[in-house]
């Protein structure tokens, strides 16, 4: 198994008043933050620092959680249980909470741990479900039970330094999605079906996945960052096909709407951008024929503006294009989720920004922004 023993932790006591005191080495100091990730129905995220963990609701926008650890308090990952107080976390940076190779699982409410949980390796990722844990290393992912965090299954993986891992979260059996052995290759997990299956989703490595909270769609992006293919997790099937740009990028973020109707993509070029996901045609080539007109949006008549040269032009010219965009700081990180408004997405930075902004799904374009906070500056979270 994946776990070691280990003698008990002594989890550190947090600083719950929120205002500065005599103990704290600068207390004006903004925290660095190392992670960012939402919860299972995006109503909230958390945020692991190098000296705590927040957590924010997103509708409306306000922190509920600040933990200050001052002195060795660095957070590597949090997530977050629903809108729950329970935690599993990782400890990261030059000062971690703890070593980077644990997993706690914590409840706030209490301030006890409840779970404590050591690997071999380091931890590169977490998923957490009412029922599951999942923990990424670097080439092996171990599925667990929760809350009691009883190893279930493992999987062995290329090396995954990103931790790369997807599961659904609708209710019932879990659907996981995760690197394969191979370079480009994607491993599906049905538990419910109790079947395996692999897609040769790129040739070039891996760089960001999504799933559909139902996990029947799986939406994946490569290290060019260039396309994003979407595909049917039950067979494999490539559904449909759509193109972020044509200079290489990184992806940061890929993330469905409950429906799955609309997928949003974030890169290291500035720019998110919502893509029309049309599965329900049955094929990419399907949904090519009925025609979209240019940037993305359905095209009325059902016929390609450039149907007439078909197979004359490069595939960048007949690639399907985004329905709307929203331009940030180019090379910061930022990830995506849609909102509980309809027609709305939220993008968090790692510089402490949080948008809310609303595209047009008939006529596209540039969204509109909504709303803005810095959530790191002190007027902004208390």
């Amino acid at each position: 198994m994946a776990t070691v023993s280990s003698p008990p932790f002594q989890f550190p006591v947090p600083k719950l008043d929120p205002e500065p005191d005599d103990s704290d080495p600068d207390p004006t100091r903004l925290p660095t933050i190392f992670n960012l990730s939402f919860n299972q129905d995006h109503a909230c995220f958390a945020v692991g620092t190098d000296f705590g963990f927040r957590v924010y609701k997103c509708d409306p926008f306000v922190i509920t959680i600040r933990r200050d650890f001052f002195t060795g308090g660095g957070f590597g990952l949090v997530r977050i249980l629903n809108t729950s107080q329970i935690f599993a976390i990782v400890g990261g940076g030059p000062d971690p909470v703890y070593p980077a190779n644990r997993v706690m699982i914590w409840d706030d409410h209490k301030s006890l741990p409840i779970h404590d949980r050591s690997f071999r390796s380091e931890v590169r990722g977490l998923k957490l479900r009412s029922d599951r844990l999942v923990v990424v290393l670097n080439q092996k992912i171990v599925v667990h039970s929760f809350p009691n965090s009883k190893p279930l299954h493992e999987i062995l993986t290329a090396e995954n330094p990103k931790g790369l891992c997807e599961v659904s979260q609708s209710p019932g059996p879990m659907v996981l999605a995760c690197p394969g052995l191979h370079k480009g290759q994607i491993r599906v997990e049905n538990y419910a079906l109790k079947r395996t299956k692999f897609i040769m989703a790129h040739d070039s490595s891996l760089a960001c996945f999504g799933l559909t909270p139902d996990g029947r769609y799986l939406a994946t992006a490569s290290s060019k960052g260039t396309l994003v293919r979407v595909f049917s997790t039950s067979d494999g099937t490539l559904l449909q096909e759509v193109r972020r740009g044509a200079d290489r990028a990184e992806i940061y973020s890929l993330a469905f709407s409950c429906t799955g109707q609309w997928l949003a993509v974030s890169s290291d070029k500035g720019t998110v951008h919502v893509f029309s996901v049309k599965v329900g045609s049955g094929s990419m080539e399907k949904d090519r024929s009925r025609g979209t007109s240019e940037g993305g949006v359905p095209n009325p008549s059902g016929i390609s503006s450039l149907s007439f040269i078909k197979g004359v032009l490069p595939r960048y010219f007949s690639s399907e294009w985004s329905v709307a965009k929203f331009h940030l700081q180019e090379g910061l990180q930022h990830i995506v989720a849609f909102g509980k408004r309809k027609n709305t997405i939220m993008i968090v930075g790692m510089d402490g920004s949080f948008y809310r902004c609303q595209f047009d799904p008939v006529n596209g374009g540039e969204m509109t922004q909504l709303e803005y906070h810095n959530f790191l500056k002190p007027e902004e979270t208390f």
